[in-house]
């Protein structure tokens, strides 16, 4: 049977064959068991309390009845339970930190479409879970579960300023204020479309939106961080300096110049490690990034003596490379940042204001900020239908990697890695030009094809 968790917790089709109110419900009673637990959770119960819970979701209609199932299960428990309503998930993770709380549960799919949704667990401190404490869940959900009576049950109550302090929190983390800056910004018709806009006036931005009409089935649909093309046009139009664009969940930033151009993932990185370390604030001198990110990030990074830490690919993997090297900055290039002073998970909006605030700081448009780095071009082939499986120690897949490797030399890079869902190999290469990495991905790409073949 396959592993219930993914990469991001449990994600599918909501009230479609897994992901119903029913595994909702179990995976609540599971997580009480595992997470209710603990020297915080002991403690209240030996002063006559409970151990307690922020849960929250994302606008989509199949939040209203997931996140009903997971209260339940939890304050059938004996877990108390602080409903945050809708709220961004990084705003979840800050607000288990913030109140002490034992652990918290995020509704949401982030950047999937409506129809799908997922269960994201946080630990206590707001912090991802380890896969072995996942693993631990999910074998609960077949034990017996806990079921006070009385008193004893959890009680569910509305955490009635959660948006507030959430945005005050923002504001609180903001180098520099952004006054004079013009900035369109793209909520995905998702959980910041109330909080973000906030924070971003606040902070002193004069804020034009976009996506920002969330209806419950409109959620990364057509806007957000994966349609990047509207805020681009929405940016020209409004002879804006800058967009932000978030995802449904809002822990991804993606930005857009005053021209209409990307600022990637890795760029936005690039130029908060650069100020990071201008102000003395990078720990290491170090930025941790994903095997995916650009190899133009590297030699960026190099150029000012920044070293780049690499990791697996996901945002969870980063914060754990942070966390335990105390590092300070790390992220992806889809736009997770995770900034460690002042959150434990990927923040957009937090991302996207402090990008603000360095060109508030330096007086520098976004392009001149971006420029920091050259974005080499990348060619990504999915081969499918392959057994991934014979993939490691494969030797003419090894002899061909090697041979593009040496061809390519200093100008170029290459990453080949099997899907963890499905049997498909991804074949990436990075080139000083278009041609010549797609080149080198399709001759890769038949190797694969011709010795991993069903």
């Amino acid at each position: 049977m396959p592993r219930l968790f993914g990469t991001d917790g449990v994600r599918g089709l909501a009230n479609g064959e897994i992901l119903t109110a029913e595994l909702a419900l179990k995976v609540a009673q599971a997580a009480a068991i595992v997470l209710g637990t603990g020297r915080s959770a002991d403690a209240r119960r030996a002063a006559g309390k409970r151990p307690t819970a922020v849960v929250a979701r994302d606008p989509r209609v199949s939040g209203e009845f997931l996140v009903s199932a997971v209260a339940a299960g939890l304050a059938s428990s004996g877990v108390d339970v602080l409903d945050a309503g809708v709220i961004p998930t990084p705003a979840t993770a800050f607000l288990i930190a913030d109140i002490g709380a034992d652990f918290g549960v995020m509704i949401s799919a982030s950047h999937n479409p409506a129809p799908d949704n997922g269960i994201k667990i946080f630990a206590r401190g707001g912090t991802k879970l380890p896969d072995v404490v996942e693993d631990r869940i999910e074998a609960a959900i077949s034990q017996p579960k806990w079921t006070p009576t009385g008193g004893d049950v959890g009680r569910v109550r509305r955490f009635a300023d959660a948006e507030d302090r959430y945005v005050v929190h923002l504001i609180e983390a903001l180098p520099h204020r952004l006054d004079g800056i013009h900035v369109v910004l793209d909520t995905a018709n998702g959980a910041a479309s109330g909080t973000s806009p906030e924070a971003f006036v606040l902070a002193g931005a004069k804020v034009t939106l976009i996506g920002a009409d969330p209806d419950g089935l409109n959620i990364n649909d057509g806007v957000g961080s994966t349609h990047i093309d509207n805020l681009k046009r929405a940016v020209l139009e409004a002879g804006a300096d800058v967009g932000i664009a978030h995802d449904g969940d809002a822990d991804r930033c993606l930005a857009v110049d005053a021209e209409g151009t990307e600022v990637t993932g890795d760029q936005i990185m690039a130029i908060l490690a650069l100020s990071l370390q201008q102000r003395g604030k990078l720990a290491k001198d170090t930025l941790v990034a994903t095997v995916m990110s650009n190899l133009g990030l590297h030699r960026a990074m190099a150029e000012h003596g920044i070293e780049v830490v690499q990791t697996a690919v996901g945002d969870r993997y980063v914060l754990e490379e942070i966390n335990a090297q105390g590092y300070a900055i790390g992220g992806e290039q889809s736009g997770h940042v995770i900034l460690s002073e002042h959150a434990t998970t990927g923040d957009g909006a937090l991302t996207g204001l402090t990008l603000l605030s360095e060109m508030a700081r330096t007086g520098k448009s976004l392009k001149e900020l971006a420029s920091v780095m050259q974005i080499f071009p990348q060619v990504l082939i999915n081969v499918r239908g392959v057994d991934k499986h014979a993939f490691v120690g494969n030797a003419a897949i090894a002899a061909a990697v090697a041979e593009v490797e040496a061809e390519l030399g200093d100008s170029g890079r290459v990453l080949l890695r099997p899907s963890g869902t499905e049997n498909m190999i991804r074949v990436m290469v990075e080139a000083a030009h278009d041609d010549v990495a797609q080149s080198y991905a399709e001759r890769l790409a038949e190797v694969v094809a011709r010795e991993l073949a069903l």
